[in-house]
């Protein structure tokens, strides 16, 4: 059976990993969802960049600003779109065709196996990576540290707004 080919694509609050794919055309994407999978036709960086301008900044825009509030310049977790809390990180250097990128939100557990590294998602899927057990482990403790930096620095800011708006609506009706 063939699996339908999509042109484009771009990361959404279902999306779990982006995967390299290599096929008879070149480097692909393979796409998994928590219900499906796609093969895209742009390669993993590709989709991570496209995704990202998604949101209003670009890859490399988003590994600056991890930069900035953490530090960290190699392998550097991002945050696609921080009002859904979609933050990836990458298995290698984004600069490698081999690059896998994971979603945060949806690993389950990690097993080391072998030669290899055995990931599970909250839906059960596995999926085996050239990466060792430590530094998937690392990649997840430097995502989950982004992700409560940026929470810390974004909920008071909502906290203000709906205080603001509740304010507001309480004045309109004196």
């Amino acid at each position: 059976m063939k699996e339908t080919v999509l042109k484009e694509y771009e990361i959404s609050p279902y999306t779990m990993a982006v995967l390299p794919e290599v096929t008879e055309r070149g480097l692909y994407s393979r796409i998994m969802e928590i219900e499906t999978s796609y093969i895209v036709a742009m390669k993993p960086i590709e989709i991570m960049d496209r995704s990202c301008r998604f949101f209003g900044s670009s890859l490399q825009g988003r590994r600056e600003g991890t930069r900035e509030i953490m530090g960290i310049t190699h392998k550097a977790p991002i945050v696609i779109d921080p009002s859904n809390y979609i933050y990836f990180f990458p298995t290698l250097s984004p600069s490698r065709e081999q690059c896998a990128w994971i979603s945060h939100a949806y690993v389950k557990s990690i097993k080391a196996t072998e030669h290899q590294t055995t990931l599970q998602f909250s839906n059960h899927e596995l999926i085996d990576l050239s990466i060792s057990k430590g530094s998937l482990e690392n990649q997840l403790y430097r995502t989950a540290q982004l992700r409560a930096t940026l929470s810390s620095r974004i909920e008071p800011e909502t906290r203000r707004v709906s205080f603001l708006t509740s304010s507001h609506h309480r004045l309109q009706k004196q």
